[in-house]
């Protein structure tokens, strides 16, 4: 997903020149591509992640869409009163990247487990939260949001993801994206957000499986008619089970109680957050993957 995002990012930098890049000090053997071919639009901001969305914010407000990248936790929970008050309460175009969401860092410790960032950004009112479930949703997800520049929270994986779609999907915000056909396509879902696409398609058996790219506090009307279809629908993401994606999914039916019980949460427990181990054992030991 780093190799997409990078890849795509150059291209678009290239039809548009607003797009800059700034980084936290890191990202090396990734970013040069972007670095070289647009030094004055690159900026190294830094061990100073707070300062880097601070400055990401005044570059939106003079027009600029400012992406800003870094490991996990820090470009979010280190800077969350930057994107809070400066970013998202003054609706700037700025989307702050993480790699390595989830447990992909997971042999780095707790620092490093980004398995409450969703709790934390899908609060901010105007943020869209894109969540790519593999390499080509990746370039679906940078395409949308340059098309419609807004506070947004791109989430993705670190390297060696599976790639399941054949080309770049079409993508909207609270759209559910149809990856895998299924045998009983009108009993039973599967839906999914972000790196966890692999795990669902795993385990749906003969159930359809969707995936959810770009979702968030504004999103959520559309997701009741979309639920209609179904007699269950299990989601499946890499975070913790409290305020994450299935969480938004009940909430969006909570004017359609018929609908809340037909949600099926699958996350992870909170057992891995005090564990260092790869992000397959650690999916195990949460309870996502088998």
């Amino acid at each position: 997903m780093r190799n997409a995002f990078i890849d795509e990012l150059v291209s678009l930098a290239e039809k548009f020149d607003h797009i800059a890049l700034m980084v936290g000090d890191l990202g090396w053997s990734v970013v040069e591509p972007f670095a070289e071919r647009f030094p004055d639009r690159f900026i190294n901001a830094g061990i100073a992640e707070q300062n880097m969305a601070g400055m990401a914010a005044g570059m939106a407000s003079e027009g600029f869409h400012v992406f800003t990248y870094s490991i996990a936790n820090f470009p979010t929970f280190r800077c969350a009163e930057q994107i809070r008050n400066d970013i998202d309460y003054h609706n700037l175009p700025v989307t702050t990247v993480s790699v390595g969401g989830g447990l992909a860092y997971g042999s780095l410790g707790y620092s490093h487990h980004a398995v409450q960032d969703y709790a934390l950004m899908r609060a901010m009112p105007n943020m869209l939260i894109a969540a790519p479930g593999d390499a080509l949703e990746v370039r679906a997800c940078l395409r949308y949001l340059v098309k419609h520049p807004q506070p947004s929270y791109l989430r993705i994986g670190k390297a060696g993801e599976p790639v399941f779609h054949e080309s770049v999907p079409d993508i909207e915000p609270g759209r559910w994206l149809k990856v895998r056909e299924g045998k009983m396509p009108h009993a039973r879902a599967v839906l999914s957000t972000g790196a966890a696409l692999g795990i669902a398609l795993d385990q749906a058996d003969e159930r359809p499986v969707y995936s959810l790219p770009l979702w968030g506090m504004k999103n959520k009307g559309v997701q009741g008619e979309q639920m209609r279809g179904f007699e269950t629908v299990t989601t499946y993401e890499d975070h913790l089970l409290d305020g994450g994606f299935g969480s938004w999914l009940m909430e969006a039916t909570n004017s359609q109680p018929d609908l809340k019980s037909r949600v099926d949460v699958k996350a992870l427990n909170s057992e891995v957050c005090g564990a260092v181990a790869s992000q397959q054992v650690l999916h195990r030991l949460g309870g996502l993957a088998r």
